[in-house]
C-alpha cells in the first residue's frame, strides 16, 4: 500500500478515536461556567457572599444610630400618624412625638440582631442552577432572588422579635400613646391604628435588603471586598 494511503487510513481511525476520547473525558471534569468556575464552587461562591453581605449588614444596622443617626434609614412615624403630627405638636406634645421616633428606631436597631439567623437559612436552602443564574445576572441578582425568595418568611418570622423589642425601647408605649390621645380629640374623624410593630417591620426589612443588596455589588466590583480565594476566583472572572 503506498504511503499516502497508509497515512489516510491512520488519520480516518485516529481522528474518531481522538473525538471519543475527548467525549468521555470531558465527564470526567466538572461542569464549568462562562467564568471557568465549576457549578460546586459557584454555589459556595454565591452563598459565602451573600453570608458576608448578611453579616456587613446586620452589624451596620444593630448599632446605637444604625436606623435613628441614619439619612437613609432612618424611621419616622407611619404615613397616618405623619399627617396629624402639626396637630400634635400644636397641642404641645412634641416631646413625646420625638419620644416615639427615638423609641421606634431603637426597636429597629435591637431588633436587625435576630435576621441573621433567619437570612442564613435561606441562603443555604439555595440551589446549585439559582447559584449560576445568580453568577451571570446584575449586580444585585443574589439579593432580588433573596427578596422574592424569603420576604414573607422573614416577615413572618421577624415579627415576634420587632414586636418584642419595640415593647423594650418603650416604643410601643409612646406611639400607642400619641395615637390614642389624638384619637379622642373632638375634631377626630378619621382613627388612626395604634398598631406600630407591621410599619417597624416593613422599614427594617428593606434596610437590610438594601445593605445586603450595596454589600453583594462591592463584592462583585471591588477586588479588595472578596475576602477569600473562592470569592476571589468566583466574581473574579465577571
Amino acid at each position: 500500500m503506498k504511503k499516502t494511503q497508509l497515512l489516510g487510513l491512520f488519520f480516518m481511525v485516529a481522528i474518531p478515536m481522538a473525538s471519543f476520547s475527548q467525549i468521555n473525558l470531558s465527564k470526567l471534569i466538572p461542569k464549568k461556567n462562562a467564568t471557568g468556575v465549576s457549578q460546586d464552587e459557584a454555589g459556595m461562591g454565591i452563598k459565602e457572599a451573600l453570608t458576608q453581605g448578611v453579616t456587613t449588614a446586620v452589624l451596620n444596622l444593630n448599632k446605637t444610630d444604625g436606623f435613628f443617626g441614619s439619612e437613609v434609614y432612618k424611621m419616622f412615624l407611619p404615613p397616618d400618624a405623619v399627617k396629624i403630627e402639626t396637630s400634635l405638636r400644636k397641642a404641645g406634645m412634641g416631646a413625646q412625638v420625638d419620644k416615639a421616633i427615638l423609641a421606634i428606631n431603637r426597636g429597629a436597631e435591637d431588633a436587625v440582631a435576630f435576621a441573621k439567623p433567619i437570612f442564613v437559612e435561606a441562603i443555604k436552602e439555595m440551589t446549585i442552577t439559582d447559584a449560576l443564574n445568580i453568577l451571570k445576572g446584575n449586580k444585585d441578582a443574589a439579593t432580588q432572588y433573596f427578596k422574592q425568595k424569603t420576604t414573607a418568611k422573614l416577615v413572618a418570622a421577624f415579627t415576634p422579635s420587632v414586636q418584642s423589642s419595640l415593647e423594650k425601647t418603650e416604643a410601643t408605649k409612646y406611639y400607642g400613646d400619641i395615637v390614642t390621645t389624638y384619637n379622642k380629640f373632638p375634631t377626630t374623624f378619621k382613627k388612626i391604628n395604634p398598631d406600630l410593630t407591621s410599619f417597624v417591620v416593613g422599614k427594617a426589612v428593606d434596610a437590610l435588603f438594601d445593605q445586603v443588596a450595596k454589600e453583594e455589588a462591592n463584592i462583585r466590583a471591588n477586588p479588595l471586598a472578596r475576602t477569600s480565594d473562592l470569592l476571589k476566583k468566583v466574581f473574579g472572572g465577571k
